[in-house]
């Protein structure tokens, strides 16, 4: 029997290393429970609301099983927290002995072969990429792991990395002349090895490769498998059981295809007119779908001859130069790499654009120098059951947001989980002493032209009541522009806009600031944490339903009323709810927290459907009266 106290008991292992410690009740009882999960063998869905501590009620239980564990979380960060910080303080705890690895997809890692081939290259770089190569250069004789997250002197998201790293497409495997140097396979190796591995979501889905006909190298070991922010894995599975192809793809094989013409083929010149009109044709096909950024289906790209003919001219070049890298493929193993990447992307370009099943969605999506084409399922519980069912690992399913309105069907049954137990726990956060909800009268109408502009001459005196120190958070990137440009000459707290700076970045400089107000969307509804004072309003601007033109959400909407369900009810609400769920979860993070949550959705309480949200939110006390705002925010201590 395993012993949880001696880990969380008011004198456990955790009481003598965290100052402060105080045993909580919730997090022993999840710890306990998933204990049990694991040796009886029985799934489990696990919330556990904020402030609770899931992360160590799962982790110690994973570690005493001494059962070979994978643990896949949402985010890198979150990956590296797991690993750099909350495994080492379960080891000081003195548990048990146990082996930690962690793992990232292949692109988070240096790839010396690449490296090599871009500085070697003679197709020239630009002086900001020639300067950046340099770096990593540097940086890649120093580094112990390969992680491209080490390296703080370039930006995550900075294009060049592609010249430094590898994709499946282009990885040379066992062929490669660097392989003894490889970080991937160090890190691979010591995933094998390890009894505790840290893995996150999309590397987790891509380990599943039901395409292939069988597992990956990672799931076939597992004896027991934590998914942490549970919430997010069905739409990371979905678009990883489709299939995605685009421009980008294209234009990086006819670089990659140049670079080794230059090196090994230059008595082929057809192999260089074959690459460099492809390049050509990916630039253009990207330009037939015009400047804006959406997503589309596939029957607009069917309707428009423009688009229709850029992107069989596109396909109709790939097989040209694939037939000159077959010609060229027998000179070296990078070249015969590149044919056998041309002859994948004909392929998956042949199964999007083949008429589509009823099982599959196609659509489009357009980026600012790309454009991307998927099939993503309809469905994909059943194949999820089914992979669950292949494998006797025991899987532990855990979140703050995971029911809506205290029941667990929406998220059970996106997974197709028939056979878990299901068990929630509260925050044990005073959210009615702690916070207060204020939702105003007189509300714009969503839909209205000027919405924007009219809710913000309601959030403006809670920013002044509050002194800064907010969270604006927006269902869409246009409402968030048009925001910035109404608040900027009207307060005089900083202001920080998503997108301006990276996201770490921002946060940091948020915290530090001590009173400003941040601007952002999607990513910063969920997984940021700002404990103290520095956050102490979130201000929400709508219910954050789906765009109801978002191709996938029309589909599978369509799909459920083929059966004669209710799509709203059962898809778009209950997604809508656990959305609301994570951004209000920003607010109150630690039990000396204090803050003022405002939802600017006239809806919640003006439909029917707005006491579901009510009902998924934590207790906290409600206004409609500004002077509550501002007698809360009067009630703070002066530092």
């Amino acid at each position: 029997m395993i012993d949880l106290q001696a880990i969380f008991g008011s004198d456990g292992s955790l009481a003598e290393l965290i100052p402060g410690y105080q045993p909580r009740s919730a997090q022993i009882e999840m710890a306990e429970k998933i204990a049990d999960a694991i040796a009886n063998q029985r799934h489990l869905m696990a919330e556990a609301g904020t402030g609770t501590g899931k992360t160590f009620a799962y982790l110690a239980p994973a570690i005493l099983s001494g059962k070979k564990v994978i643990i896949s979380t949402g985010t890198k960060n979150l990956q590296d927290q797991l690993f750099n910080k909350d495994l080492p303080l379960l080891r000081k705890a003195a548990i048990q002995p146990f082996k930690a690895a962690l793992l990232k997809g292949r692109s988070n890692y240096l790839c010396t072969y690449r490296l090599n081939n871009a500085l070697s290259s003679t197709l020239g770089f630009s002086r900001e990429e020639a300067d950046a190569l340099s770096k990593i250069k540097s940086w890649g004789k120093r580094t112990q792991t390969g992680d491209t997250g080490e390296m703080s002197e370039l930006a995550e998201a900075d294009p060049v990395w592609a010249q430094a790293t590898s994709t499946t497409d282009n990885c040379l495997g066992q062929d490669c002349p660097d392989i003894a140097g490889c970080f991937l396979a160090k890190a691979r190796k010591q995933a094998q090895e390890s009894d505790i591995l840290v893995v996150n979501h999309h590397l987790l889905c891509a380990d599943w490769s039901i395409r292939e006909g069988g597992f990956g190298e990672l799931l076939p070991k597992a004896e027991v498998v934590i998914i942490d922010e549970a919430h997010q894995l069905a739409e990371t599975a979905s678009n990883f059981l489709g299939i995605t192809v685009g421009s980008r793809q294209l234009s990086e094989l006819a670089q990659d295809s140049l670079m080794e013409y230059f090196k090994d083929a230059t008595d082929l010149p057809a192999l260089r007119t074959a690459a460099e009109d492809l390049e050509h044709e990916s630039r253009d096909l990207r330009l037939a779908f015009g400047i804006e950024l959406r997503k589309g289906d596939w029957q607009e790209i069917e309707r428009n001859p423009k688009i229709s003919g850029g992107l069989a001219a596109a396909q109709q070049q790939l097989q040209v130069l694939a037939e000159q890298l077959e010609y060229a493929s027998v000179k070296t193993k990078a070249l015969e790499a590149c044919f056998k990447r041309a002859q994948e992307l004909l392929t998956q370009f042949k199964m999007l654009t083949e008429t589509s099943g009823g099982a599959w969605i196609r659509w489009f999506e357009t980026h600012k120098k790309s454009v991307t084409f998927s099939r993503t399922p309809l469905d994909i519980a059943g194949e999820f059951q089914a992979f669950m069912h292949q494998h006797t690992a025991t899987w532990v399913f855990t979140s703050a947001t995971l029911s809506v309105a205290g029941k667990f069907e929406h998220f059970a049954g996106n997974l197709g989980l028939t056979d878990a137990d299901s068990i929630s726990w509260p925050s044990p956060f005073d959210y009615a002493g702690q916070s207060l909800f204020y939702h105003p009268k007189g509300l714009p109408q969503p839909n209205d032209s000027g919405f924007i502009a009219g809710i913000m001459e309601f959030v403006l005196p809670v920013l002044e009541a509050s002194r800064g120190r907010a969270f604006l958070l927006f269902t869409s990137h246009r409402a968030l522009k048009e925001a910035e440009t109404w608040l900027r000459d009207k307060i005089a707290y900083p202001v920080l806009v998503q997108g301006s700076y990276p996201k770490a970045v921002l946060l940091e400089r948020f915290k530090t600031a001590g009173n400003a107000i941040l601007l952002g969307t999607a990513s910063f509804w969920e997984g940021v944490d700002v404990k103290g004072e520095a956050l102490s309003c979130v201000v929400i601007d709508k219910l954050p339903f789906s765009s109801p033109g978002d191709p996938v959400l029309k589909a599978r909407m369509a799909a459920l009323e083929q059966q004669g369900r209710n799509p709203f009810f059962e898809h778009q609400l209950p997604a809508a709810v656990i959305a609301l769920r994570q951004g209000v979860g920003r607010l109150i993070r630690d039990f000396t927290d204090r803050g003022v949550l405002m939802v600017c959705d006239p809806r919640l309480l003006k439909r029917a459907y707005g006491q579901c949200f009510l009902d998924s939110v934590p207790p906290m006390r409600r206004t409609r009266d500004i002077a509550d705002v501002i007698a809360f925010f009067g009630e703070e201590t002066p530092k």
